[in-house]
């Protein structure tokens, strides 16, 4: 017996556990499939009425959708009306049943009772595809010119359906969208203009068409009738005339006037109207007034006007409603790129939203101070993001760091400031900086004058002796500012700031001078917390080491020397393997034991190029941004690829401005045949300069062995016989011309093992032509680029050109070195941007052993000749029973390609 849906709605709520319920739900579930099984046409409006009580719940209700089909065909309306209750809400457009509905709507549009027309029009104007809008069209058109005003407006919103599923259609109905801006009905003008505001949305391009763009003078006189007259009395919603209409309306003549100077200027003066004239002490009115400032900030009108709609949105961050200010905020971010002037003036009020118990408001409030600050107000910002930054909460506190660093990079007024600032910051939020902010501030100080050197240093040491260990970032700088620049503290400093407008004299700020006692107690006090992280510890140890030459010269030196050599001793038992290497190399620099020149490393670093470390981080963004992966990561088998090393890993050369990276190297030290390469005739690389870098490679290691006097006649030889030990000199009359060396070759580190080009051998002539019995005809060979080599597969590509300029095919081959077989291979590629693939399946999944299997890619490169192919590939196969998959990064393919 089926339930009714009073009974199963009573049957649910007496259940006390989640399990009850779905034992009732599972239970009638039953009964109704049994009942749709067996056509059980009496119960089936009952049925669907219990599916649509049950999705209300959450609980599926897809078996039902073909008895809502049957009832909306059905003769009686309370069924039809249960029937196209359940159609909108169990099936969406893309179900595959929908179609099946089309007949019945089209039947059903075309119903003497309005009721049912009414329903299938709802329907279609909620479920409508694109093939039911062209079916159906000509039948919602129909009703457009009915005589029942609720025909019309369900007509017009299932119309907006129709074109934004059929924009091609637009053209076909322009005249009579227009038409029904004339209509007497309240609900079919609201219709319509929402109707012209749906079509202007899908296609925008379709408000310059004359037939639509002669409406503003018309929505104009709309608006302003509401203003004067009131269209009404019964639409008065909280003072204001008819306030849905009205908002439809701005939000039209938004679309209107865009892009659209005479539009524009039509509506210049009932926007101000609106803006004046509405009362906002209701939500009503706020809504009204907040779409005309839409309108305003988004259409070209006059400044005046704008300047009168930022202070509207200055009139809302006063209102208690929460939603108004953010509404408000969210619309000054917006406009304070045009009219930055006219959103300053309300700095105070956007700077009290900071403290608002509401984070949503404060976020937004946050955005948009960052976005006001500029050089005329960034010290009375700052000074707010940093008080913020004190209560900020810890998940915000590392974003609010770094646009405090970009604010103080862009707009700081001296380097004073800019250093008081960052020190500020790192002693509110050391813990949460991000590494990039601890550069910058290094680089800093590092480049500022030795007055301000000695300010930050002296600042900076205060700072960490009085931290609580807690402000990780704060030590670290503040450390190496000692370790730098620590015979600054045994001078005093004094310095009067700057006086603000309005606060009289500064007031002279003294740092007394330090002892070098006291200098090594500040940072000894810090690395011998319990909870000092281990990065500070290191920083430390560096600092003491840097101190023994700092301190080199006050009247205690033997003893200072001692105690930093014990302090730095100290880690050689750390559980840490960094700790123990630099205090084991660290010791060996103070006690002489270092090769000669080595304590030259414990001078001051040099001056950091800041421009140049700001381009190559735009560069690297560049590259990133386009590739759209990262090319550099990977497994292990993704790193043993081949790729060529792409300059020195730390950027050494480029952060102190040096040049290319050459090592002064000389011929005796280079193995195979780049160690002959000089005593063969060729040009070598001419030696870098010596610079303070170059002594961190020789701090350590024996001094380099005597050069091979350039007389010394050694021949060419392979690079394999020249490793172990030099080929025995043969006499020759004439010596044999030698080819110049490739440019390549001229980076030592990129091709310190490769061949050097052997030299051209003269070959005995017969008849004109060389006669060589072991010659082989020469044929061309495409590059081999080695992808993956591990569990006894092996893929390698072969790099072919295709029939256009940028079109390669990569044809891979699965190698099995091992017995058993491989099987189950799978390859799969992501490509950057700039590159398109083509991908065929590959000849077999299982490779035997011993054998080969083949797969070919094609890959189109727009960027040919400026970038290479990169790859990512993820590969998987299963080998001896065991499933296995590797990622990796293949960039070694030739140029070109």
């Amino acid at each position: 017996m089926s339930l009714k849906l009073r009974d199963l709605i009573r049957q649910v709520r007496s259940c006390k556990t989640a399990a009850e319920e779905r034992a009732v739900i599972a239970r009638e579930s039953a009964m109704i499939r049994t009942a749709i099984r067996e056509e059980q046409e009496q119960y089936r409006h009952r049925n669907v009425a219990k599916l649509l009580f049950m999705h209300m719940l959450g609980y599926p209700t897809h078996f039902g959708q073909l008895e809502c089909l049957k009832l909306i065909a059905s003769p009686h309306f309370p069924e039809k009306r249960i029937g196209y209750l359940g159609l909108l809400l169990l099936l969406s457009e893309e179900a595959d049943v929908l179609m099946l509905a089309t007949n019945t709507l089209k039947n059903d549009m075309n119903s003497p009772n309005r009721f049912v027309a009414g329903l299938a029009l709802v329907a279609f104007g909620n479920l409508a595809t694109a093939d039911m809008g062209r079916d159906l069209a000509t039948e919602v058109d129909r009703h457009l010119k009915s005589g029942s005003p609720y025909l019309r407006k369900k007509a017009a919103l299932a119309m907006a359906r129709c074109l934004t599923k059929v924009p091609d259609m637009i053209e076909d109905f322009a005249d009579r969208m227009v038409s029904l801006l004339k209509d007497r009905s309240h609900g079919v003008l609201l219709t319509a203009v929402q109707l012209l505001t749906q079509v202007c949305l899908v296609d925008p391009e379709i408000c310059k068409n004359p037939t639509f763009a002669k409406l503003v003078p018309t929505l104009v006189r709309m608006i302003r009738d509401l203003l004067t007259m009131g269209y009404a009395p019964e639409l008065e919603v909280g003072g204001v005339a008819d306030p849905f209409l009205q908002v439809q309306l701005l939000t039209l003549l938004r679309l209107f006037g865009k892009d659209s100077d005479s539009a524009a200027e039509h509506m210049n003066d009932v926007l101000a109207q609106v803006s004046n004239s509405t009362v906002t002490d209701k939500n009503a009115g706020n809504a009204v007034v907040y779409e005309c400032v839409r309108t305003i900030m988004s259409v070209r009108t006059e400044d005046a006007l704008r300047a009168q709609a930022v202070d509207v949105l200055g009139r809302f961050l006063t209102n208690r409603d929460n939603n108004i200010r953010y509404v408000a905020l969210n619309s000054l971010a917006r406009a304070v790129q045009e009219d930055p002037d006219a959103v300053g003036r309300h700095r105070e009020t956007i700077v009290s939203c900071l403290k608002d118990p509401d984070v949503s408001i404060r976020t937004r409030a946050l955005e948009l101070i960052y976005r006001l600050v500029g050089p005329t107000n960034v010290e009375e910002l700052t000074a707010e993001l940093l008080n913020y930054l004190v209560v900020a909460a810890p998940d915000q506190r590392t974003e609010i760091c770094s646009r405090i660093l970009r604010v103080t990079e862009r707009f700081a007024p001296d380097d004073r400031w800019r250093l008081d600032t960052l020190v500020t910051l790192l002693t509110i939020a050391g813990r949460q900086c991000e590494r990039h902010v601890l550069s910058s501030a290094i680089v800093y100080v590092s480049r500022s004058s030795d007055d301000l050197r000695a300010y930050a240093t002296h600042r900076l040491a205060k700072a960490v002796r009085d931290d609580d260990g807690t402000q990780e970032g704060l030590l670290i700088v503040g450390i190496w500012c000692v370790g730098e620049y620590g015979d600054l503290l045994l001078q005093p400093y004094q310095y009067t700031p700057r006086s603000v407008a309005g606060e009289g004299v500064a007031d002279v700020i003294n740092f007394s001078a330090l002892t070098a006692a006291e200098v090594v107690t500040i940072v000894e006090n810090v690395t011998k917390r319990k909870s000092c992280p281990e990065a500070v510890i290191e920083f430390g140890l560096t600092c003491f080491v840097k101190l023994s030459e700092r301190l080199a010269n006050v009247p205690d030196s033997v003893e200072i020397a001692g105690r930093l050599k014990l302090l730095i001793q100290t880690r050689r038992t750390s559980y840490s393997l960094e700790m123990q290497i630099r205090s084991c190399e660290y010791t060996m620099l103070l006690g002489g034991t270092a090769v000669s020149g080595a304590r030259k490393a414990l001078a001051r670093m040099p001056m950091v190029d800041a421009t140049l470390l700001q381009r190559k981080k735009i560069e690297k963004d560049e590259e990133a941004a386009e590739d759209g992966f990262d090319v550099g990561g990977g497994t292990a088998q993704g790193n043993s690829v081949g790729e060529e090393p792409k300059g020195d890993l730390l950027d050494l050369n480029d952060i102190f401005g040096g040049g290319g990276g050459a090592v002064d190297v000389t011929p005796s030290q280079l193995p195979g045949a780049l160690g002959s390469m000089k005593n063969l005739g060729l040009s070598a690389p001419a030696p870098a300069a010596k610079s303070d870098l170059d002594l961190l490679s020789d701090i350590f290691s024996a001094p380099a062995p005597t050069s091979v006097p350039m007389s010394a006649p050694i021949p060419a030889s392979n690079g394999i016989a020249d490793l172990f030990g030099p080929t025995p000199v043969v006499p020759s009359a004439t010596p044999a011309p030698i080819a110049a060396m490739p440019a390549a070759s001229a980076m030592l580190p990129v091709d310190i093992f490769a061949p050097v080009p052997a030299a051209p051998v003269s070959t005995p002539m017969t008849n004109g032509q060389a006669s060589d019995p072991f010659a082989i005809a020469a044929t061309p060979t495409n590059p081999l680029v080695s992808v993956f080599d591990g569990d006894g597969l092996s893929i390698r590509f072969e790099c072919v050109r295709g029939s256009q300029p940028n079109l390669t095919e990569l044809r891979a081959t699965f190698g099995n070195s091992s017995s058993g077989p491989i099987t189950d291979v799978s390859l799969q590629i992501a490509v950057p941007k700039y590159l398109k693939m083509q991908i065929f399946p590959p000849s077999s999944t299982a490779v035997p052993g011993g054998g080969e299997a083949t797969q070919q890619v094609n890959i189109t490169n727009s960027m040919v000749g400026q970038k290479k192919i990169v790859l990512k590939i993820k590969l998987a196969y299963v080998a001896c029973g065991t499933k296995k998959d590797h990622i990796v990064t293949c960039s070694s393919f030739p140029e070109g390609y």
